[in-house]
């Protein structure tokens, strides 16, 4: 199976997602922002990475930029409940930048499950 990077501030989210994965029989990190989440990735690169937008010190669109800058091969699925900033449509923007797959949050287990088996071309 593959190894995944979470990158999530809301812990609660995290600590599903690396569940859900680890459950399934992929290698699952997590970490907090995008600035945490890209020192993580430069120490350990991972096969995907799974990417909320709204974060605190650095949020997603920078975080898919910066990944993708460094490794244009890197499969990201970028997920997005809204926020504060529900009326901003920002998963194409993530799309755009080289997210193969968006997810809204809530989803559900089978839902990211699917969208990891599909990115990485299972």
């Amino acid at each position: 199976m593959a190894s995944v990077l979470v990158i999530d501030d809301d812990d609660v989210v995290r600590s599903m997602l690396l569940h859900i994965l680890t459950r399934n029989g992929h290698e699952a990190a997590g970490a907090r922002d995008g600035e945490e989440g890209i020192a993580r990735f430069q120490r350990n690169p991972a096969d995907l990475v799974i990417t909320d937008i709204f974060m605190p010190n650095q949020e997603g669109l920078a975080t898919i930029m910066a990944l993708r800058r460094n490794r244009p091969d890197l499969r990201i699925i970028a997920i997005s409940g809204g926020g504060a900033r529900a009326s901003l449509d920002v998963l194409p923007v993530a799309e755009a930048l080289g997210a193969q797959k968006t997810l809204r949050k809530p989803f559900k287990p089978a839902e990211i499950l699917e969208a990891v088996r599909v990115v990485l071309g299972g």
